[in-house]
């Protein structure tokens, strides 16, 4: 178990990243994302929203969406429809809530089922976009008042022997920029992006230098970095 607002918040915050930045990249808004990291479910829509936009967030900063979606389900997500029915005593009363709330679980399995997270995130943005008063705050953002920052330049090297590798712009979901499985033994590619996402399949084997500084990698075991400016933080599992 582990906390999730606290986690992406820390994900965040190593990355320098601010609200409207992310708002932008993820078209969810603003003070939905503070909701996740508050754990203020309530604030969003529905669970399917919850669900939706836990699984964009985590996966914009580089994180398992997977494993915040299974936390998630297994602190607050409300029992099934038999569960509650066995539980519940039946009452001629109860029954309208009930069968509303029965109504409601099947259409989140199904929404869920297909795997349209992207729409619901769309269906979402146009939910608020009339009096979202973040609008305003994007806008000026837009104009100048938020800082540009620096690109990061990284250059991989196979130095020891092969490795597979992968590199996405800014997360596991972003745009590919090496997909090619393994880097040959002295091949040498260069990377340069404000922040970039790497999947290192034998780390020993890799050399990292990022603004001709050298970045000490090392094991065996396949390993998932973000790399910025500042330096690079792990992005899952492993440790290089």
């Amino acid at each position: 178990m582990f906390e999730i607002g606290n986690t992406l918040r820390e994900a965040r915050l190593r990355q320098e990243l601010d609200f409207p930045e992310i708002e932008l990249g993820t078209k969810i808004r603003a003070k939905y994302l503070r909701a996740l990291e508050d754990e203020q479910f309530d604030v969003l829509p529905s669970p399917t929203y919850v669900k939706g936009f836990l699984r964009t967030y985590a996966e914009h900063l580089g994180l398992d969406g997977q494993l915040y979606l299974d936390e998630y389900n297994s602190r607050f997500l409300v029992p099934s429809a038999d569960e509650e029915v066995a539980l519940r005593p039946r009452r001629s009363r109860a029954r309208p809530r009930r069968e509303r709330r029965v109504e409601r679980n099947a259409i989140v399995l199904a929404i869920l089922g297909l795997g349209v997270v992207t729409a619901l995130v769309f269906a979402a943005w146009q939910f608020g976009n009339g009096s979202s008063p973040s609008i305003p705050n994007l806008k000026q953002a837009k104009h100048g008042a938020a800082r540009v920052p620096k690109t990061a330049h990284l250059v991989v090297r196979a130095q020891r022997g092969s490795s597979l590798l992968q590199v996405r712009l800014g997360s596991a979901t972003g745009r590919s920029v090496y997909a090619k499985g393994a880097l040959d033994k002295g091949e040498t590619h260069s990377f340069t992006a404000k922040r970039l996402w790497l999947s290192i399949g034998t780390p020993e084997n890799i050399s990292l230098r990022l603004d001709g500084r050298r970045l000490r990698v090392g094991g065996a075991k396949p390993c998932l970095l973000i790399v910025t400016r500042r330096g690079p933080v792990p992005a899952g599992p492993g440790s290089c």
